[in-house]
């Protein structure tokens, strides 16, 4: 059975953004860069690759409420593609990762933790289960001529 599984380490790129769906689900975007250093012919050279992360439900606003800009972090997700058209018509299309999982990284920092208090209506503490299974339809974005969250 395919996979679609990936884990990234590296750097939030901007603070993580939290918005509500109209159905009042949360979901919080961010951006991460990762940095990869590897030798070429005896010289140090290093590559960086830029992802947008979307976490969805409690996932979502304990990252709005826990990250910022700067911070290294873990994610644990799936690669999810989207396509849209611009109101000129142009087609446009990303992948994201859908995090599962987002956690510091402990490498360089330390962390204190907070256990939150469960919530009522079955939504688990993971995170990765409240978010909007894969056969239901996206949020239907309804903004102008910017890109959709």
């Amino acid at each position: 059975m395919p996979d679609n599984t990936v884990t990234l380490v590296g750097n939030i790129t901007r603070d993580p953004e939290l918005r509500f769906t109209p159905a009042g689900q949360a979901v919080a975007t961010f951006g991460m860069a990762v940095n990869r250093r590897y030798q070429k012919n005896g010289q140090w050279e290093e590559q960086t690759s830029f992802f947008n992360v979307t976490a969805w439900g409690t996932l979502g606003e304990n990252a709005s409420n826990s990250l910022q800009k700067g911070a290294r972090i873990l994610v644990s997700g799936r690669l999810e593609q989207r396509s849209w058209e611009t109101q000129e018509g142009d087609k446009r299309s990303v992948v994201e990762v859908v995090a599962d999982e987002l956690g510091p990284s402990l490498r360089w920092a330390t962390v204190d933790i907070t256990k939150n208090e469960r919530r009522e209506g079955g939504e688990s503490s993971g995170g990765g289960g409240s978010r909007p299974a894969t056969n239901e339809p996206a949020p239907v974005y309804a903004g102008g001529d910017e890109e959709p969250f």
